[in-house]
């Protein structure tokens, strides 16, 4: 029989870790609603920290604006660019790797001149307004946490690894009253010790008063956790946290523990971007969890941003590497999953003194997976007109769709959201959109 001096020995550190569980005490007993049907419908994010230049990312080639003069040395030559097909917009040259998924699968879309109104050119606080979903505002709670909190029940063991940042820290968009895990590599996210003790400490599940439950597994099930004499106020709080932390424990090192081979001869880019891509891939297959989000930094491309190589050609390298493995490594798994990328505004249209581009307003977005209409989107001559290259302020690209357009249809098509909910996932959206419908209008790059 465990005591509470036993609780009181038990090291439950997590180390480098990172630990931040899944709490599912905290939230009402009452079960939520479920907003969308059984499904295995799954997400990768990626914000790129820094703010992307969507201008050399997808290149509005049929905007004279774009030239030598504006940019002399980020000027990308025709010849050297990448055909998207449409007669008017090309790909940065290092994009390569992600042109089978564009051309081929067709299951990749490059949303261009994506922003929201009044931009913010803070790092801190544009990324927060990603993030939470709400753009001006303070908020504690996370876009996608609240995405998972109205359409599933938290309160359900089942539910308690559904969500993870491969990350040292939490991200915000994955913040709320219920934490999800955090850890850059699944084997570290563990006990304090060895891996043997590690699993030792962590122990096995025991029921009805099982003598061979041991560890943080059995000492919180509920028939072993204290004499009916002790109990109180407090016993099913600590039986629901230990509970918590003793599954997802077990469900990340399960995961982890076989080692990882990916499929269909995928490659990941080489360094941590790549092995946090790996990290989520191994998660997707090998667990039930819904969202992962993850960063990649270097964007804030000040100076010497280069043209197809230098600092921003490299970090696009390495996202159409990663897109391209994903796609090949998770390819069971496709038709369920999307991949987005998000950054907190976009770059100058005239290059700077220092070579580079300094922060303005609307970038460019990611999305891919086997419901996505492959494409561009927002960048085509139908849509962009000679000289929108300047657009906002004489200084920098406007936006023509607000992020939180894109997400809505992400969260009501892939994730069959109710539309109703839309004001409780992103708070404000309907009057948002209601007061400006030109850009809230819906993509369909979802089927």
């Amino acid at each position: 029989m465990y005591h509470r001096r036993d609780f009181l020995r038990m090291n439950l550190a997590a180390g480098a870790a990172g630990l931040a569980l899944n709490h599912p005490f905290l939230l009402p007993r009452q079960v939520l609603a479920a907003q969308r049907p059984a499904d295995d419908k799954r997400l990768i994010f990626i914000f790129q920290r820094g703010g992307n230049d969507g201008i050399n990312t997808v290149i509005p080639r049929g905007d004279r604006d774009y030239n030598r003069k504006t940019r002399p040395t980020l000027y990308i030559p025709q010849g050297d660019a990448l055909d998207l097909g449409n007669g008017f917009a090309q790909a940065h040259p290092r994009l390569e790797p992600m042109m089978d998924l564009y051309h081929n699968a067709k299951n990749l879309a490059m949303i261009h001149r994506i922003g929201y109104s009044d931009q913010s050119r803070s790092h801190f606080d544009s990324q927060n307004y990603w993030e939470h979903g709400v753009p001006g505002e303070e908020r504690k709670d996370g876009m996608f946490f609240r995405l998972l909190q109205e359409s599933l029940d938290l309160s359900d063991p089942k539910n308690n690894f559904v969500a993870a940042s491969v990350s040292s820290s939490q991200l915000l968009a994955l913040r709320g009253e219920s934490p999800f895990p955090s850890f850059k590599a699944a084997e570290r996210f563990r006990l304090q010790g060895s891996a043997s003790l590690a699993r030792k400490t962590l122990g096995k599940r025991g029921t009805g008063g099982d003598p061979r439950a041991r560890g943080v597994l059995g000492l919180y099930e509920r028939d072993l956790l204290m004499d009916s004499s002790e109990k109180n106020l407090y016993t099913e709080l600590v039986q629901n946290t230990g509970q918590a932390l003793g599954d997802t424990l077990k469900k990340v090192q399960d995961a982890a523990r076989q080692g990882y081979r990916p499929s269909n001869g995928a490659e990941y880019p080489n360094g941590s971007f790549g092995d946090k891509l790996k990290e989520a891939a191994m998660l997707i297959k090998r667990t039930d969890v819904k969202i992962l989000g993850l960063n990649i930094g270097g964007w804030d491309t000040h100076a010497d941003q280069g043209q197809a190589n230098g600092s921003h050609g490299n970090l696009l390298g390495q996202v159409a590497e990663g897109f391209q493995a994903l796609h090949l490594d998770l390819e069971e798994h496709w038709e369920n999953l999307l991949v987005v990328t998000m950054t907190e505004f976009g770059r100058t249209s005239k290059e700077n003194g220092g070579k580079g581009t300094d922060h303005a307003e609307a970038s460019t977005m990611f999305v891919a997976g086997g419901g996505v209409q492959g494409g561009v989107y927002n960048c085509n001559a139908q849509t962009w007109k000679d000289g929108d290259l300047f657009s906002e302020r004489d200084r920098y690209l406007a936006r023509r769709t607000d992020f939180r357009a894109v997400f809505a249809e992400i969260f009501t098509r892939h994730f069959h959201d109710d539309p109703a909910t839309l004001d409780k996932v992103i708070p404000g959206y309907a009057t948002a959109a209601a007061e400006d419908p030109e850009h809230f209008r819906f993509l369909d790059f979802l089927v």
